[in-house]
């Protein structure tokens, strides 16, 4: 059986309430056979008298009663939070927007369960809908900044493991009478002075291999004290293990959206643009 809407004697409408509710109603003496009503959602308003399912409301007295028909529905308090979290959850990539989600239909719930004595299905259902929207278009909006900021990350550990990788050919040197590492060994040379084998991979590079970056063939064994500052040591290419040589070794296309890492003789690290490449220095 359905819910009932029913107007009280203040001339405010109550409800919807379940009909054993409103035969309690009936028996309190705060709505009679005069009491107009309608089946939730129906629209249609006739007297209590008129329904055969409250046949003993026509044994009541005809005259309208003196109370109210009902204390007003509570706005469910969980609805309105469902709702405020999900508007948040615009401004904080969604977060909210989940919580908005699970409060909305806890709302719904026991609003619809309620009887009558909780309002605020309206707000519940929009917390919901608003919440769905948000958590589907976020990941559309996410996306691309993610992107850039793993591309961004993974420049910065490329950067490092220049540096790492310089930094140890001048401890090498350090080691060996101020020789720089022989070009043709140089990854053998080194790798003993670094944290680990993995600096020798770039994380845009392709995963195959064992190292993604070269040595400049012109400071084989050099004594280091001798050779420029400005003169380029180590730089991203594609050939491997104790790749070495000049410009013609360098990758074709930046790893790092137009940027190319380039590691100097003073152990320094640069972030070039393609426009600056011609300007390197590779004569020590």
């Amino acid at each position: 059986m359905g819910t009932y809407i029913v107007i009280g004697s203040d001339g405010k409408e109550y409800g919807p309430i379940p009909a054993d509710d409103v035969r309690q109603w009936i028996a309190d003496g705060r709505i009679n056979a005069q009491t107009k009503a309608q089946v939730a959602g129906t629209g249609e308003w006739k007297l209590l008298a008129e329904f055969p399912e409250f046949s003993d409301v026509r044994k009541s007295p005809l005259a309208p009663p003196s109370l109210p028909a009902a204390t007003p529905a509570k706005t469910s308090g969980m609805a309105i939070t469902s709702l405020v979290l999900a508007i948040v959850g615009l401004f904080s990539c969604g977060i909210t927007a989940v919580l908005g989600l699970i409060f909305g239909i806890i709302a719904l719930i026991k609003v619809r369960n309620s009887g009558g004595r909780l309002s605020g299905f309206g707000f519940a259902l929009t917390a919901i809908i608003l919440s769905v929207i948000i958590l589907l278009i976020m990941p559309a909006l996410l996306l691309p900044a993610l992107a850039r900021a793993k591309l961004r990350a993974q420049a910065i550990t490329c950067l490092y493991n220049e540096k790492q990788l310089a930094l140890a050919a001048l401890i090498y040197a350090d080691k060996h009478g101020n020789q720089l590492p022989q070009a043709a060994t140089w990854c053998d040379d080194i790798k003993s002075f670094v944290t680990s084998e993995k600096v020798f991979k770039c994380p845009s590079a392709d995963a195959n291999g064992r190292c993604d970056y070269a040595f400049n063939a012109k400071l084989d064994g050099l004594n280091e004290s001798k050779v420029d500052r400005a003169t380029v040591m180590i730089f991203e290419s594609d050939s491997g293990w104790n790749a070495n040589g000049g410009p013609e070794v360098m990758i074709g296309k930046s790893r790092h959206e137009q940027i190319f890492m380039v590691a100097f003789a003073d152990g320094s690290v640069q972030q070039l643009p393609e426009s600056q490449l011609s300007t390197l220095r590779w004569d020590p």
